[in-house]
This record gives structure tokens, C-alpha cells and sequence, in this order.
């Protein structure tokens, strides 16, 4: 019984090897990338202010913390972000519903949507801040427009899709449009529906920055451009380095 038990013992150490293999590779990625930008600080020869070691972007990490500046910042654009996404997600798959029911607006309308959707952002920013001024507004205003666009497109390919034989066989069981679109249409349109959230989550991510950068007085966008402005790189890394996590942790 003894030797039976104890068989799996290499099988769980083999598990735990793949099971750590691959983040501890990782650090040790990270790892070696540090020790190359620490040992290129005299190399480079550089005041810190413009090429900043390692050592000195924690400090001013640490600093932006212990200020409260890194909190309220990474607080706002979190709330612009999700509030952009939310409202955006539901109107883009709201209107991709409901002209993907209607075969003739469909049509009509698609051309208009793909080419708005290929319309990237940063080309609207400038517009939304000549039309609704520098702020809030602004931000959440471009956020929601990338949003919409892939969202609402692929939800209307997914509808328009959707195995219209099912839909007439349950037309046939006795089922109106609502138990149609509820038991046949939106279960098929889902994994477009999935695809453009994805793409508009991306989307308002990038477009984040950007509005922060033109519009914004606060968030980690502003924090990158702020740093940039007033030749602190060390800050402006460490909005980069936020932004890479949030965007790790949103994928």
C-alpha cells in the first residue's frame, strides 16, 4: 500500500515543474533585463533625469505613492475606463441588435459602420476636445466612441448570421421574435459579440492614454505626459510600467 502511495511523487514534482516553468522563465526575463538597464546607466553617461536607473524609478514610485499622486491617478483612469467601456458596450450591442434584425438597415448601414470602425481614435480626440473642451467629458466621450463601433459591428455580423433554418424552426414550434432572438439569434451572435468586446476593450485602453495625454489634468496617461513635460523620466516610466500591468491584467 506504502509503494503504491508514494508512486506519485515524481508525477506531482513533474506537474509542479511545468507549473512554475513558465513564470519563473519570466522573472528571470525581467530579471536580466534590469541588470542590462542598470548596467547601461554610466555607460550612457546621462543626467538621471533623462535616463533614470532602475534604483531611481522605484524611488519615484515610491514617492508618487506615498503622495497619494499614483492612487487618485490610477483611481480616475480606472473609472474613465470602465465607465467608457460599460456605456459603450451596451449601446454598440443594443443598435448591432437591432439593425441586425432589419435585412434593409443592415445593408444600408454596414458600409458607414466598418468605416468608422477603421477610423482609429486618436483622429477623434482632437475633434471631441474642440467640440466639449478639455475633461471628463471629453475622455469618456472618445472612450465610448471606440468602444461602440467594434462592438456594434460585430454584434450586427453575428445577428445577420445567425442559422436563420433555426430560426424558422422555432417560428414554427410557436415562438414570437422576442423567444427567437432570445433562444436562437443572440446565443449564435455571441462569440461576435465576445470578439468585439475584446477588440473595444483594446481599443479604449490605447484610447485612454491618448485622451489622458491631450484632455486630461489627472490619470496615468496625464502622469506619462507630465513626466515628459517636466523632463522627469523616472515618472514617466513608471506610468508606462502601470499602464503595461493594467493592460496585462485587462487581457
Amino acid at each position: 500500500m506504502s509503494a503504491t502511495l508514494a508512486a506519485p511523487a515524481p508525477l506531482r514534482a513533474a506537474s509542479w515543474s511545468r507549473r512554475w516553468s513558465r513564470p519563473l522563465k519570466g522573472l528571470a526575463g525581467v530579471l536580466l533585463l534590469l541588470a542590462a538597464w542598470q548596467v547601461s546607466v554610466p555607460l550612457v553617461g546621462m543626467s538621471s533625469y533623462f535616463y533614470p536607473s532602475p534604483a531611481d524609478v522605484i524611488a519615484s514610485f515610491t514617492e508618487l505613492t506615498r503622495k497619494g499622486i499614483l492612487p487618485v491617478y490610477l483611481a480616475d483612469s480606472l473609472l474613465r475606463y470602465l465607465t467608457g467601456l460599460t456605456v459603450g458596450a451596451v449601446l454598440g450591442v443594443g443598435v448591432g441588435v437591432l439593425i441586425g434584425l432589419n435585412r434593409t438597415a443592415s445593408l444600408a448601414l454596414s458600409p458607414l459602420f466598418r468605416f468608422l470602425f477603421a477610423v482609429v481614435e486618436v483622429a477623434w480626440i482632437p475633434i471631441f476636445v474642440v467640440w466639449f473642451g478639455y475633461g471628463i467629458k471629453t475622455i469618456i466621450l472618445a472612450l465610448i466612441y471606440v468602444v461602440f463601433f467594434p462592438v456594434l459591428y460585430n454584434t450586427l455580423l453575428g445577428v445577420r448570421t445567425a442559422p436563420q433554418i433555426l430560426v424558422n424552426a422555432v417560428r414554427s414550434l410557436g415562438a414570437n421574435r422576442w423567444q427567437a432572438l432570445r433562444l436562437v439569434i443572440l446565443p449564435s451572435a455571441l462569440p461576435g459579440i465576445i470578439t468585439g468586446l475584446r477588440v473595444g476593450a483594446g481599443f479604449a485602453f490605447r484610447g485612454l492614454v491618448f485622451a489622458e495625454i491631450i484632455a486630461a489634468k489627472t490619470g496615468i496617461g496625464y502622469l506619462i505626459f507630465e513626466g515628459t513635460q517636466s523632463q522627469q523620466t523616472a515618472r514617466t516610466i513608471v506610468g508606462m510600467i502601470v499602464m503595461g500591468l493594467l493592460r496585462l491584467a485587462i487581457d
